[in-house]
């Protein structure tokens, strides 16, 4: 179905209602379908996401409020209008007490069944809306930036908005700290996806007992402490985009449901019979090595293969330094809490060079902010580092000056790429001229 629409079920035992109400409900952003009786009706709500159903009171396999009761509990974020052609006040009384949105008599208005089909849609688009925000990171009305100029980072903007448009799956990888969120949050701010929420859960937060739930949902009764149904992730994450960090850490009973979500787009809650379609893009991150996991019968070969369909792998941040000056601006701009200009000066910003960042841009981040908070006047000196890194510079006998520790990162840069000038240079993102007046100043011929 065009994204830009959105369905509406019409259940009638009325061959000639049926064909009316599809005639007259549809248009350029609606598409109508429907149904003879209450089996047809459940049928179809397994293959389509229905926002609006409108629905006969009376049919022929079904006694009193049985469907809507159905309905609410088996469909989530849907409004049901009863019609009927009984002028039953005490039915539709209890009908509004279940969950209906409206109740109205026939022979009714088109005019107004419109009206009506229309405000029901627009709570639908509110109650998705709201649940959607409720389990997302809230940052996706912020412009997303991956910092650096570096040939790996511009390598993964490259990646990341190549495979933003596609449906297919992404395994991010890179050690703890290396920014996979930011990637994961990049590809979906590129996606036909990006004007809804992205819903994120990291998985090693996840108790194992109640994993399927959290992500399926569950119906009352299905377990013990399951006093009433509950809708999943999955559910929150439809038409937009689920974002599962720490994959490895989800139970392998759980992998296998999750890979028959992949592979046929459809779930059923703990607990119920009935499938449910689902239209969510996934994005995955891990640091553990997946496939050794896998050798070892801790993950799901299948499932693995599956997610790793397009992989992302990020280098941890000693391994592309020529990018810490601007992520210090960044975090000196985005962490600062008054207008005050903050500045390193030379020596801490040679400390910061010279180190090689076990907890990668996360240490990077949480070492400004503190730096920030101990500056005097705006000036963050080499007192303002943590300690160890600065006894770790001194130890090493290296000159801390930035002219020197430049000469080094340039010197290495030069000899990665065998002596290529305008690759080095590429990789440093100056010009040539640039680079051949530096390698002048440190008399490298």
């Amino acid at each position: 179905m065009d994204r830009e629409k959105y369905a509406i079920l019409v259940v009638d035992d009325e061959e000639s209602i049926r064909r009316l109400l599809q005639k007259e409900l549809a248009g350029p952003n609606r598409e109508v379908l429907t149904a003879a009786d209450g089996a047809e009706a459940m049928a179809m709500a397994r293959h389509h996401w229905f926002d609006v159903i409108v629905m006969d009171l009376w049919l022929p396999d079904v006694s009193d409020l049985d469907l809507l009761i159905r309905i609410r509990e088996s469909i989530p974020h849907t409004e049901v209008i009863m019609v009927t052609g009984h002028g039953d006040v005490d039915i539709a009384v209890e009908a509004m007490k279940l969950g209906a949105c409206d109740f109205i008599r026939k022979p009714f208005n088109l005019d107004r069944l419109d009206l009506i089909v229309e405000k029901a849609h627009q709570r639908v688009l509110l109650s998705r809306e709201n649940a959607m925000l409720r389990h997302s990171t809230g940052q996706e009305r912020q412009q997303v930036r991956l910092i650096g100029n570096s040939l790996p980072i511009r390598e993964i903007h490259f990646l990341a908005e190549k495979v933003a448009p596609a449906r297919i799956p992404v395994l991010i990888t890179g050690a703890s700290g290396s920014g996979k969120d930011v990637v994961a949050r990049l590809i979906h701010s590129h996606s036909p996806l990006a004007a809804r929420p992205m819903i994120v859960k990291n998985c090693a937060t996840l108790q194992n007992e109640l994993a399927r739930s959290e992500l399926f949902g569950h119906v009352r009764g299905s377990f013990t402490g399951a006093n009433e149904s509950r809708e999943g992730l999955l559910t929150f994450a439809h038409d937009s985009t689920l974002f599962l960090d720490e994959i490895g850490e989800l139970p392998m009973e759980v992998q296998a449901s999750l890979l028959r979500v992949l592979e046929t787009g459809t779930y059923r809650r703990v607990g119920e019979k009935e499938e449910r379609k689902v239209n969510i893009r996934f994005l995955f991150a891990t640091n553990r090595r997946l496939a050794d996991e896998v050798e070892a019968g801790r993950f799901n070969e299948a499932f693995f293969h599956r997610i790793n369909a397009f992989s992302i792998k990020l280098p941890a941040l000693k391994d592309h330094k020529e990018d810490l000056p601007l992520l210090v601006d960044y975090f000196l701009a985005s962490l600062s809490p008054d207008p005050t200009p903050y500045c390193l000066v030379e020596r801490a910003m040679a400390c910061i060079l010279n180190y090689n960042w076990p907890g990668n841009i996360r240490e990077l981040r949480n070492v400004i902010e503190r730096s920030i908070i101990l500056a005097e006047n705006g000036i963050i000196t080499e007192r303002c580092l943590p300690r160890e890194m600065v006894e770790s510079a001194a130890a090493d006998g290296t000159d801390l000056t930035l002219a020197s520790v430049e000469k080094q990162h340039i010197l290495r840069m030069l000899d990665f790429h065998g002596g290529n000038r305008q690759k080095t240079a590429d990789t440093l993102a100056i010009s040539r001229k640039t680079l051949y007046r530096k390698l002048n100043e440190y008399a490298v011929e």
